[in-house]
């Protein structure tokens, strides 16, 4: 009995120590320009599930960010479209939050102008006005927060672009989901920049 009782203890401690302190999802985008980690907010549940899923589906990694504007934003994913978003798989509910504001590195999701403000899940933006975009802020979903990487934003909206604000060279993305314990998590987070 003392035995299985030590197994047990030293299970639940495993399962403290180890797999649970393991499961920290960070978003993580590979451009030609470099590399940017993205915080996921728990505040906004439905968007960073969705986000942790086509992440780890591989959906964005044939596109490319597709809009980029000097302080404005650089916008990925799937591209505008003259009949706006209208498929209810790819819709999420609006989840505004008054502490996610649009500020220099927030991570907001796209839409059309449909008056729900519903979001389409293929698309996400990153602030890169370093005084923030608040007169979006109530309309557009933030749910994340670049933590490194915004360097490599300021490089993607400073390259050539056509009258459309596309890159005339495309800036690929291959974005995924990388889980980091509790102090890795930490440390990323103190090398914001």
């Amino acid at each position: 009995m003392k035995n299985y009782l030590l197994l047990v203890f030293f299970l639940i401690g495993l399962s403290f120590h180890g797999f649970s302190q393991s499961n920290i999802p960070v978003g993580h985008i590979q451009t030609p320009k470099g590399e940017i980690f993205i915080q996921l907010f728990d505040e906004t549940p439905m968007h960073k599930q969705s986000f942790i899923e086509l992440a780890e589906a591989g959906y964005w990694d044939s596109l490319t960010f597709n809009r980029v504007i000097p302080n404005f934003v650089a916008q990925g994913g799937c591209p505008d479209t003259e009949e706006g978003f209208n498929d209810p798989e790819y819709l999420l509910e609006p989840e505004f939050h008054p502490s996610l504001t649009h500020v220099y590195g927030a991570i907001g999701a796209g839409r059309d102008d449909n008056p729900e403000k519903l979001s389409a899940r293929c698309q996400f933006y990153i602030v890169q006005n370093k005084d923030g975009l608040h007169r979006l802020d109530g309309n557009y979903t933030v749910f994340g927060q670049v933590i490194k990487g915004m360097e490599v934003v300021d490089t993607i909206v400073s390259v050539e672009r056509n009258t459309s604000d596309a890159p005339l060279d495309p800036i690929t993305l291959k974005v995924s989901i990388v889980y980091l314990d509790q102090e890795a998590y930490n440390k990323l987070l103190q090398s914001k920049n």
